[in-house]
């Protein structure tokens, strides 16, 4: 890459390094400390500035537009407040494993420590501390001469495998500083690579172990999500699993990745997770059970191994025999199970030398159909849902589980958005996601408010694909201002809000783990706030599902939202007063003291 002479800024630069990463939006609030920025912005015009309404919102989006685009996310804030506004979207990025810039103003360099406003370094407020502590990587540009060596860094650390979030602290007057000399051309492909790696001969073992076993299973985590996101290696790993009968399951991260209809799935394990897995696992009858497993891209946390599960059934997750972790993240592999072989390499690249390898071994026919018996057999005698009978309900008030049902009906393709609290553990266990519909959760931070705003995001990268976001209404209430957001930019996302008017899996979780149940009927109430004028203030179609109306209503109102949102490109939101009576099947055991 060569360089020439030039009166071009640091501004202008970090702009070119954006397009050339394909950027075309960027989300935040703009402040002083952003002068420079704000206006090559609006020079330039390239790049679409969306206006959030709160920068934590505004990370959410960037998420979201992540997700959906396949890209590179960025949020653009002021600096102090502006600045740590951003940090949880920021950290949940990094957690979830979302490609995400954080580009944060800071004051004149001249001023620091000066007690200039909103000042961050040499104050108390270290912003770059600060995000260095919740992402990869954080480093403040300091003069015009290192910027392209820590922007540049950046950029690999934020679209690097696994994906991460990164962020860079630019004070006011380095951003209008004009550079000695500027690049003639930037492509991405000079200063970043992504891993392709795998490893031949542990494949080669794992693939002998897989084939011999005589109760295979492979679970697969949400790091496997962008690699089978690829139409042509899902169908090979399809393949693969039908040649040889091996049976999928998914973290709850990973929901859907595999096709959840698939005879061969037995869906997602862990929190919520479909009665399948265990039953496959560990037949109730037979002694013998599981005795190889394969886990791909999962560091096999909390919610993907659920600890209720472990406490209720014991090491079901640990196989007799053989215990293979592959994952691209060295740190991981070996963290929570003992294993018995980690392999380090890319997933994408695994499964196809996986399949490679495959396509030249013969399977065993015998085992194949007794596993094919089996797995008949489970899903005939046993729903893969806690409460069958409430997920086919259509009494008023509507059942969650039943929403979740008239939600999958109505939805085919795009992205499903789903926030924290009980809408989770609804989900979880009674959506059935085959691609090109996607599940997009954020399980390994939960964070309140996720969906409400990673909705907008996405419907902004996929404009053509429905986006549909589930939430509680404490989640709702908490970053429902975005929608002014989406109808400002035309954007047709939908909200289905359940609405009981409580922090619901607060409350129902504390009276299981310290009964009685009545002290905690009333204690987490909301307000009764009217949600659709709600809504409706803020520039959206809104309707309300009322107790008294069932599921036909829903369904009705799902119909309307999706049609509406492409053909008025308007936020779309529904609020359906749910039954508060059923809870999701968390398994909350009783607590002593």
């Amino acid at each position: 890459m060569t360089t020439t002479p030039a009166t071009q800024t640091v501004a202008q630069l970090l702009l070119d390094y954006l397009k050339a990463e394909g950027v075309t939006k960027v989300f935040g609030i703009p402040g002083g400390a952003l002068v420079w920025l704000m206006n090559e912005l609006q020079l330039q015009q390239d790049i679409d500035y969306v206006i959030c309404r709160h920068e934590t919102g505004a990370a959410y989006m960037a998420d979201g537009y992540a997700r959906a685009g396949g890209g590179l996310g960025v949020v653009m804030t002021t600096s102090g407040p502006g600045a740590t506004n951003a940090v949880t979207g920021a950290m949940n990025a990094q957690a979830s494993h979302s490609s995400m810039l954080v580009v944060t103003g800071e004051v004149p360099e001249k001023y620091f420590g000066r007690g200039y406003l909103q000042e961050g370094a040499d104050a108390k407020l270290d912003i770059t501390s600060i995000f260095r502590n919740s992402v990869q990587s954080s480093d403040m540009i300091s003069n015009q001469g290192n910027f392209q060596t820590l922007f540049q860094q950046a950029l690999r650390n934020a679209r690097s495998l696994p994906r991460r979030a990164a962020h860079i602290s630019l004070p006011n007057d380095v951003a209008g500083t004009a550079l000695s000399s500027y690049p003639s051309s930037i492509k991405p492909s000079s200063y970043r690579a992504v891993a392709a790696c795998t490893d031949a001969k542990a494949v080669a073992a794992t693939l002998h172990e897989l084939i011999h076993a005589d109760r295979p299973l492979i679970f697969l985590g949400n790091g496997c999500r962008e690699a089978l996101a690829d139409p042509h290696r899902l169908a090979a790993f399809t393949h693969f699993v039908e040649r040889f009968g091996i049976p999928v399951m998914t973290t709850p991260n990973g929901k859907g990745i595999f096709p959840e209809t698939h005879a061969w799935s037995l869906r997602n394990y862990g929190m919520c997770g479909s009665a399948w897995t265990q039953l496959y696992m560990k037949p109730p009858t037979d002694p013998d059970h599981l005795d190889a497993l394969v886990v791909l891209g999962s560091t096999l946390g909390e919610l993907a191994t659920s600890v209720v599960a472990s406490d209720l059934y014991g090491h079901t997750l640990s196989p007799r025999q053989t215990f293979v972790q592959i994952d691209l993240d060295a740190s991981v592999i070996g963290r929570d199970f003992a294993i018995t072989r980690g392999v380090v390499a890319e997933i994408g690249a695994t499964l196809d030398e996986l399949c490679e390898q495959a396509a030249r071994a013969p399977p065993d026919a015998h085992r194949v159909e007794q596993r094919q018996q089996a797995i008949a057999e489970i899903k005939r005698a046993h729903a893969p849902w806690s409460d069958p009978a409430g997920r086919e309900s259509t009494s008023a008030p509507v059942h969650p589980a039943a929403m979740m049902r008239f939600i999958n009906e109505a939805m085919q393709d795009g992205h499903v958005f789903i926030d924290a609290g009980n809408c989770v553990g609804w989900s979880l266990n009674n959506l059935v996601i085959d691609p090109p519909l996607r599940y997009q959760s954020a399980l390994a931070m939960g964070p309140m408010g996720f969906a409400v705003a990673a909705v907008i995001g996405a419907k902004l990268a996929a404009p053509d694909q429905p986006c549909l976001a589930i939430v509680g209404d404490g989640a709702f209430m908490m970053h429902g201002a975005e929608i002014s957001t989406a109808a400002q930019n035309g954007v047709g996302a939908i909200w289905v809000v359940l609405n009981d008017n409580d922090l619901a899996m607060v409350s129902q979780g504390m009276a299981q783990l310290l009964p009685p149940a009545a002290d905690w009927a009333d204690y987490y109430q909301l307000g009764q706030p009217d949600l659709v004028k709600f809504a409706e203030g803020l520039g959206a179609q809104a309707v309300a599902i009322k107790p008294d109306q069932g599921t036909s209503a829903l369904a009705e109102a799902l119909a309307n939202a999706l049609a509406s949102a492409q053909s008025n490109r308007r936020p779309q939101v529904i609020v359906v007063h749910i039954d508060t009576k059923p809870a999701p099947p968390y398994g909350w055991p009783k607590l002593t003291t």
